[in-house]
């Protein structure tokens, strides 16, 4: 109990103000320990009984609150259920800290239950990990991965670390009285009801603005036809920069730049209009972030017969060095002079596509040219306009087709007015709706979740809360075609209307179910609203964000490529 507590100190020390817990036998001390805290009011702890649903939690958390977040199990598969989240972490530079609760060195290698080797579990996924030996002192190790986690180790960028901490016999505190008086507002009562302990209040931003993140300076004398592309992370500072020099800015949801005068929301469908044959073809290519979601940006990247810039003035999880073919720069004054003003009518040109595509937009997803059946790209516009009419909201956006109908569909607006969040560190549908749990916990507001059926289900262990949990507000909205639309809009689409291929398409990658979602929210205790039509998406949308709900969207893969065709003839005119 002794090095559980300076675990926790040591937690406290460094700023961690949430702990998500998976219950077990090894980690009891660390349980204990975590609930004197959070008795006192030192922390929060929120409670999972699924490790994976936890790990993306915590993720959750940590983006949330932009500081490091701690997640506890036990001891065997237990850990391994974390790697999803700790990948996840690694790639997107997330500062998520494993306590992993261990054996004593006597026990290893001798048989004994639910003992493995959990140290370097995570190999090259976490920034740093160490083993802690039973009765040892953990401040030391705590202190080192915290650095790490929050890349202060010279040259090495932010990510996750492992403590794998050992324990001995006896795993719970004395029955002195004392001890125990302490948890009795934990053992006997709601957590949130009966304890002193409160939300920590973040703003929930990633990034300064961009004003305050780089002063105004003199503009380069040079002149070029360049485009900004803002992929995930990138923060408001692309959008100031495009606007500084008069460049069209291509941002994608999670970039947090999809706003202001410059940005084209479907720029993807308009590259071709100034691609080289065309009257005023790109020039030069600045890029801020990662970009994860069009083939039509990774051609534009993967240009060589343009000059094409990378801004890099840290170090970043996804990137190793001599590994992309952009010029990589490092100082904002570099990349104003790359970039330099656009020219006399090149923002007019691509602000004038713009306008006419998302006309056209409109009229492509229009219902009733679909049959009345709701799409994808319908209800990612409707959802990102209404996310934009609540300020502060959190809008989080799950892989495969929502976050690129989103990409396509969500119009820019005139200021930043929601924080967007989506897990493309490696793009995976798992833990999706545990990472817009933690989002909504850490920040405590109203948030949003965009997702697909597949992915809603994978990841639907994460409705499950005990009664002393904090509660969320959390709104679900979940496109529900009976399976994996993405394949539909890839190569597998064309093979999907061969007679030879059909039915081996819809098996393994339509992967198609009978779930009923209404039932299974029931099972869950959350509310459930069943949206048809286009009328009916518009009234469940404009109800506030409250408690824990799902808006099911029922749609149909069927057409989606012929949807997808109809909108890019349609934004190519």
């Amino acid at each position: 109990m002794d090095a559980a507590r300076y675990v926790v100190d040591a937690l406290e020390r460094a700023g961690v103000g949430h702990v998500v817990v998976a219950p077990g036998s090894r980690s009891a001390p660390l349980v204990y320990a975590l609930a004197e805290a959070e008795a006192d009011g030192r922390l929060s702890v929120h409670v999972r009984i699924d490790e994976r649903v936890a790990g993306f939690t915590a993720l959750g958390l940590a983006l949330g609150s932009n500081s490091p977040v701690a997640v506890l199990t036990t001891s065997g598969t237990a850990v391994g259920n974390l790697m999803p989240a700790v990948m996840e972490a690694n790639h997107a530079g997330i500062p998520l800290i494993v306590l992993s609760a261990d054996r004593p060195e006597e026990l290893r290698g001798t048989g004994a239950n639910q003992t493995t080797q959990q140290l370097d579990l995570f190999g090259e996924h976490v920034r740093f990990a160490t083993d802690v030996p039973a009765g040892t002192d953990p401040t030391s190790a705590i202190s080192t991965a915290m650095s790490a986690a929050r890349g202060r180790l010279e040259g090495i960028p932010a990510g996750p670390a492992q403590v794998n901490l050992a324990f001995r016999d006896p795993l719970t505190p004395a029955l002195d009285g004392s001890e125990w008086e302490r948890l009795l507002p934990v053992v006997e009562g709601s957590v949130v009801e009966d304890s002193a302990v409160e939300p920590i209040e973040t703003t929930g931003s990633r990034s300064p603005t961009a004003p305050q993140a780089r002063p105004a300076q003199a503009l380069p004398s040079s002149s070029h036809r360049t485009v900004v592309v803002a992929g995930h992370g990138a923060g408001p500072e692309a959008e100031y920069f495009a606007r500084l020099l008069g460049l069209p800015l291509l941002a994608e949801p999670s970039s947090n730049a999809r706003f202001g005068p410059n940005a084209v929301g479907p720029y993807r469908l308009l590259l071709e209009q100034f691609g080289p044959d065309s009257a005023q073809p790109i020039q030069r290519a600045v890029l801020f972030g990662r970009p994860t979601l069009s083939r039509q940006i990774s051609a534009l990247l993967a240009d060589t017969s343009l000059e094409r810039a990378l801004f890099l003035p840290t170090p970043v999880p996804w990137f190793e060095a001599g590994r992309r073919t952009e010029l990589i720069l490092t100082q904002w004054d570099q990349l104003m002079g790359f970039a330099g003003r656009g020219p006399e009518g090149w923002l007019q040109a691509w602000q004038g596509a713009s306008a006419k595509a998302e006309v056209a937009l409109d009229t492509a997803l229009d219902p009733g040219l679909s049959g009345g059946v709701l799409t994808g790209p319908r209800v990612a516009r409707a959802l990102w306009a209404r996310a934009q009419q609540d300020p502060g909201s959190n809008l989080m956006l799950g892989s495969s087709n929502p976050v690129r109908d989103v990409d396509l569909a969500g119009r820019p607006t005139a200021e930043n007015r929601v924080d967007v969040y989506a897990n493309r560190g490696l793009s995976g549908i798992d833990g999706t709706v545990s990472t817009a749990s933690g989002l909504a916990l850490a920040t405590n507001r109203p948030t949003r979740l965009l997702l697909g059926d597949v992915t809603f289900l994978h990841d639907s262990g994460a409705l499950a809360t005990g009664p002393a949990e904090q509660p969320v507000q959390l709104q679900i909205v979940v496109l529900n075609d009976a399976g994996g639309g993405i394949f539909s809009v890839l190569e597998h689409g064309r093979l999907a209307q061969a007679p030879n291929y059909a039915s081996a398409v819809e098996r393994f990658f339509g992967t198609p179910h009978t779930v009923q979602l209404a039932a299974l929210a029931t099972a869950y205790g959350w509310e459930h609203t069943l949206v048809n039509t286009a009328a009916e998406l518009d009234a469940a949308l404009a109800a506030p964000v409250h408690g824990r709900h799902i808006i099911e969207v029922a749609a149909s893969r069927a057409g989606l490529r012929e949807l997808h065709a109809r909108i890019s003839k349609a934004l190519a005119v």
